[in-house]
């Protein structure tokens, strides 16, 4: 990497952001300022400067010592081929909880209750999460394309199979098993290789892309309401197995890696910085993640498939849940890549935390009040924004505090740990229903719950962006050669991330 030198003072070119690391370079900075340069000019140099100052965005820092993403160009078809393989594989998942509704509504299978329903869609999206790893396995052996459609197969099998279920374990192995299992194979390369394309505009892309699920379950989730109404249950699940199919392997076909991060298949670099390890589990900064991401899943798994039901209990009919579902759906995908859009211009990890917070606040309140339907979906349009911001945020998050080449690997650890939350939140939920109860309270503590895993996850982010502030200053330290005389400066302490004013102090992260 060049850096660009002035009059005014050394300075680090990236696309077209620029950090000035002085108005006037007296004599005594000299040396810190070359030392500066030498530190992104040297690859090999042990101590890289990973994220950038208060006047700086860390995207651009980030993408100074690593190779140069294109920023656009083909990565726009390819945001588009994972919005659109996004809408078939997790829209599809969405009216899960109107089919539950019908199950129930018509007795469909004898003896079997809310509960394990509720772990049957769970444990599609903790399948689609565990495969983590065995995706991107897949994606060294097959590749990126032959992978997609591998999964799109397995994905269009289980939600066929699903229509000739007549005994409730058949819907465990279809939907909860294969249909999870091809969902996940097609989704971790689909997300992973969008991010490569983009540097200052990677957040925006990653929030377009997931986006899909949202629009896609807004799409599904009124399709399958009229289809069942129509046709039936059998007949629903196999037209959406046909859509599904198609569209994800034509989009499949589409998607091309990027230039800087070539497919593992001919990269045997790229290979080993894709494999999983477990030694990411002692990273300080992907303990957060997990934390933040594990806590919130709890809650967004609840709240994703609580609502049509909870509707019903305010005494809406079937309809009218699932028109609040789509507006769910309608909420993640309008927000998503605002999010995206926003968290690139003021920061990832702050947005991220906003919006945590936010869920939270609404599910306390706004929720907890919302009687009728009218004030219902609203909340639904406003949850829907806010509380699916940790997988339009996570990657781009992960690539930002691990860097560009270990972010695969990662991201990969962290959706392996969400298999636990995504499987049994919504059966914990349950659990918290006073069914005892005929008035339209029974929800109440479900709401609580909910709210809670907002904000201890907000709680494990700020945590996280502390220890980002922390490990800013700390390069900073670094290049500025502050230990004089065998004193190590609060910025290269271990435990300075701690320090009160690391989690206080107003710097776009």
């Amino acid at each position: 990497m060049a850096a660009s030198h002035t009059d005014a003072g050394p300075s680090l070119a990236q696309g077209d952001s620029t950090t000035t690391l002085a108005p006037s370079v007296p004599p005594t900075a000299i040396s810190s300022a070359q030392k500066l340069n030498q530190l992104f000019d040297n690859p090999k140099e042990p101590k890289q400067i990973t994220g950038s100052i208060e006047k700086t965005t860390a995207t651009a820092a980030a993408a100074a010592v690593e190779d140069r993403a294109p920023d656009g160009g083909y990565g726009w078809v390819c945001t588009f081929c994972s919005f659109m393989i996004h809408a078939n594989t997790w829209g599809v998942g969405s009216p899960w909880g109107i089919f539950l509704d019908r199950y129930i509504s018509q007795g469909t299978f004898a003896r079997v209750g809310r509960f394990e329903y509720a772990i049957i869609g769970g444990l599609a999206m903790a399948m689609a999460l565990i495969v983590a790893p065995l995706a991107n396995r897949c994606k060294i052996a097959l590749g990126t394309r032959g992978t997609i459609v591998l999964g799109s197969v397995i994905a269009s099998i289980g939600v066929h199979t699903s229509s000739t279920a007549s005994k409730v374990w058949h819907l465990v192995l279809s939907y909860g098993v294969c249909y999870g299992l091809g969902m996940g194979i097609v989704y971790i390369p689909t997300l992973s290789v969008v991010g490569p394309w983009f540097s200052t505009h990677r957040s925006l892309a990653i929030g377009i892309a997931t986006a899909g699920s949202g629009f896609g379950g807004l799409g599904y989730s009124l399709l399958a309401g009229k289809l069942i109404a129509t046709y039936g249950i059998p007949w629903t699940w196999r037209i959406m197995s046909y859509m599904m199919f198609f569209c994800n392997f034509f989009c499949g076909l589409l998607v091309r890696e990027s230039p800087v991060t070539k497919s593992p298949v001919n990269n045997p670099v790229a290979a080993k910085s894709s494999s999983f390890s477990f030694h990411i589990f002692t990273r300080p900064q992907v303990i957060l993640i997990l934390i933040w991401g594990f806590m919130v899943e709890l809650g967004y798994v609840s709240l994703f498939f609580s609502l049509p039901s909870h509707a019903t209990s305010l005494g809406l009919d079937l309809n009218q849940g699932s028109i609040v579902q789509a507006v769910l759906s309608l909420g993640i995908g309008i927000g998503r890549p605002c999010v995206g859009w926003v968290s690139d211009r003021q920061g990832r990890i702050n947005t991220a935390l906003l919006m945590t917070l936010f869920c939270g606040l609404i599910s306390l309140t706004l929720w907890i009040y919302a009687r009728s339907y009218p004030p219902l979906l609203v909340f639904a349009f406003l949850a829907g924004i806010s509380s699916g911001t940790f997988w339009s945020t996570a990657n781009p998050i992960v690539t930002e505090v691990v860097g560009l080449r270990q972010s695969s690997a990662t991201y990969s650890a962290v959706c392996l740990v969400m298999a636990l939350p995504a499987t049994f939140g919504e059966a914990i939920a349950l659990q918290f229903v006073d069914e005892s109860r005929t008035d339209d309270a029974k929800f109440l503590p479900s709401q609580v719950y909910v709210g809670c895993t907002y904000f201890v996850g907000a709680v494990a982010l700020l945590m996280l962006r502390a220890w980002r502030v922390w490990q800013l200053q700390r390069n900073l330290a670094v290049v500025e050669d502050a230990e004089v005389a065998g004193v190590v400066p609060e910025e290269k302490r271990v435990y300075g991330w701690m320090m009160p004013r690391m989690w206080i102090k107003v710097v776009k992260v």
